[in-house]
């Protein structure tokens, strides 16, 4: 009995420590360059076949954050490139002018100037997108109408400009998290819609609460976007109906910073195509429990 117990003791030890090796070997060889490797490992349903299922779900997680962090760095690195070539582009030909006369070197450091203005709405727009991928250090209170309407009211002047009318109903709706960010989502979702619109064109923004959530709704006019684009338009330097280096207005992270700060605040957001063309957005935050401790000039109501 001894001799039996002690061969199938080794048997079954051999057996689990087997495994173990095989987990231990695939983790000292995980790198950056191989995090396609898979344990796969195969027999009975146990404690040892569950633990490798997890540590491939970890390593397929970790290949997929990989793989979208260098698409976002050379996505980024490309929109940086573009600018900075044409800085040097204006230059260059200001200087190569033997005899540049005063009004044609003030045209040249004016496109220099705009193009600037487009690296620093990149970098600030990158910085945003980092800063709501991190998450929250810390929530308050936040006045989902105090914020909309402000932002409504700052973009009053461009939506004339462009020949399109802002309708926006602004209900009670006291989310929890950070004011800054939840303003930047609202903002995102204002300029996208004036932005993507059609003159002459409209845009509806709302604020309320529905089933414990403080919503804020987005609508406007526009071109018919494919039901497909949807769920590519929330990934950085993404457009509909263009390639992302096409279109000069916008920069393509304008949802993709939407979709960030709402996941940070563990809010839901849904997207739909209107059937006549324009899109129709809403964020559902989590709902504060008490009023914030102040308020910055309301605009509650209906602001048209």
């Amino acid at each position: 009995m001894t001799v039996v117990s002690v061969g199938l003791g080794w048997l079954v030890a051999g057996r689990v420590l087997r495994k173990l090796r095989t987990i231990t070997a695939t983790a000292r060889s995980v790198s950056a360059s191989n995090l396609h490797a898979r344990l796969a490992l195969h027999g009975p349903d146990d404690e040892m076949r569950e633990l490798g299922d997890t540590f491939d779900a970890l390593l397929a997680r970790l290949e997929a954050a990989f793989d979208a962090q260098r698409q976002f760095v050379a996505n980024a690195s490309h929109e940086l490139r573009t600018p900075l070539a044409r800085q040097r582009t204006l230059i260059e030909v200001a200087l190569a002018d033997p005899e540049p006369s005063i009004d044609a070197l003030q045209d040249a450091c004016s496109r220099v100037l705009a193009t600037g203005e487009q690296q620093e709405r990149l970098i600030e727009a990158l910085l945003t997108l980092a800063r709501s991928q991190r998450g929250l250090d810390r929530r308050e209170p936040v006045d989902l109408a105090v914020l909309t309407g402000e932002v409504v009211l700052a973009r009053r002047a461009e939506a004339e400009v462009r020949g399109i009318s802002v309708t926006a109903s602004l209900g009670p709706a006291v989310a929890l998290g950070d004011a800054r960010l939840a303003e930047r989502l609202v903002a995102n979702l204002v300029d996208n819609a004036l932005r993507h619109n059609v003159a002459p064109g409209t845009i509806e923004v709302s604020t309320g609460t529905c089933t414990g959530r403080a919503v804020v709704s987005v609508s406007n006019t526009g071109p018919v976007i494919p039901p497909d684009d949807l769920a590519r338009l929330v990934l950085p330097f993404q457009r509909s109906g263009a390639d992302r280096t096409s279109m000069r207005d916008g920069l393509g992270l304008g949802l993709s910073i939407v979709a960030a700060i709402a996941e940070a605040h563990g809010a839901w957001l849904r997207a739909n195509a209107l059937p006549s063309g324009g899109l129709a957005v809403q964020a559902g935050f989590p709902q504060a429990s008490c009023p914030p401790p102040y308020k910055v000039g309301g605009h509650a109501g209906v602001v048209t």
